[in-house]
């Protein structure tokens, strides 16, 4: 598998569904606060994407229009998710979308729940062989069942997740990116996934929001 002379740049495209309906399964915390904690997730998602030095853009695609302003005022352009009952669907309709807006870049899926996600992991992903090779692959969460990162290249760009989305990914075809990339596989679904965020160090909204509610 060849290498290309220079390293690729990529469009991130993050689906965040509203915050008021995200992370239901932060069981024990408040509606206002799983609302709070879902928005900060998001906010630092997205900001650890714009410091990777191989992303070149970051597009988000969300219902909420008053968080959209938020999450543009950290650099990332926000369009309307289109079909939020199939996340999927979302993110193949804003790959169509970034493509148009950055052709020569090459698409990659990211969650929006990894509050401790370090630039340098990201990077660290995107220069792999799998992904540098420019062929269809994937990050698995830390549990490894499910997926956090999907790369393909615009043509083939076709991410599988959902439940169980690790061997689904597999059975299409998709290379899986091997290595440690700790705060890359650490997405946030219920409370002992934070704890775990917590301690490899989240970003600065989701600290704010912990310190707040006297959290980890």
């Amino acid at each position: 598998m060849s290498v290309p002379a220079h390293p690729p740049t990529y469009a991130v495209v993050v689906p965040v569904k509203p915050p008021a309906r995200g992370k239901s399964r932060l069981v024990g915390i408040a509606d206002g606060a799983r609302e709070e904690l879902a928005a900060a997730f998001a906010l630092d998602t997205v900001t650890a994407c714009l410091a990777a030095e191989r992303v070149g853009a970051v597009l988000v695609a969300t219902d909420d229009a008053r968080f959209s302003a938020a999450l543009a005022a950290t650099g990332a352009p926000c369009i309307p998710d289109g079909d939020s009952s199939d996340l999927n669907a979302t993110l193949r309709q804003t790959a169509a979308e970034a493509r148009r807006r950055w052709p020569a870049m090459r698409p990659v899926a990211l969650c929006a729940d990894l509050p401790a996600l370090d630039p340098a992991d990201l990077d660290a992903a995107l220069a792999s062989p799998v992904l540098a090779g420019g062929v269809a692959g994937f990050v698995a969460d830390a549990a490894g069942i499910g997926t956090t990162l999907y790369s393909a290249s615009w043509e083939a760009f076709d991410p599988r997740y959902g439940e169980g989305s690790r061997l689904a990914h597999l059975d299409a075809g998709a290379v899986e990116v091997t290595g440690p990339l700790t705060t890359l596989r650490r997405d946030v679904d219920d409370l002992p996934d934070l704890q775990a965020a917590a301690a490899l160090g989240v970003g600065g909204h989701t600290r704010r929001v912990l310190d707040r509610l006297g959290l980890f």
